[in-house]
């Protein structure tokens, strides 16, 4: 004779439930480390790319910038550089 009392009906829909969840959960996770990640990463590096040269551009406005109120020269715009 078994010990375990019989499951009610509801307690065995919250285990499926549960079981489903647990399988869907499993195949997000893979969808996200098999293409999202990926993408992420290759993008990642373009983005970080086009931010650095942002701040480079900046950084040189602001050198310019005070060069200009202490009365010193001009540097000649950096390579590619849009003209003023």
């Amino acid at each position: 004779m078994s010990t375990e009392e019989p499951k009610r009906p509801w307690e065995q829909q919250l285990k499926d439930a549960a079981a489903h969840l647990e399988t869907d959960l499993k195949n997000v996770v893979k969808y996200i480390n098999d293409e999202v990640v990926p993408d992420v990463r290759k993008n990642g590096s373009e983005a970080l790319r086009s931010a650095a040269a942002e701040l480079h551009r900046l950084a040189q406005r602001m050198d310019d910038h005070a060069r200009r109120r202490q009365g010193g020269p001009n540097p000649p715009p950096p390579p590619g550089a849009p003209k003023p």
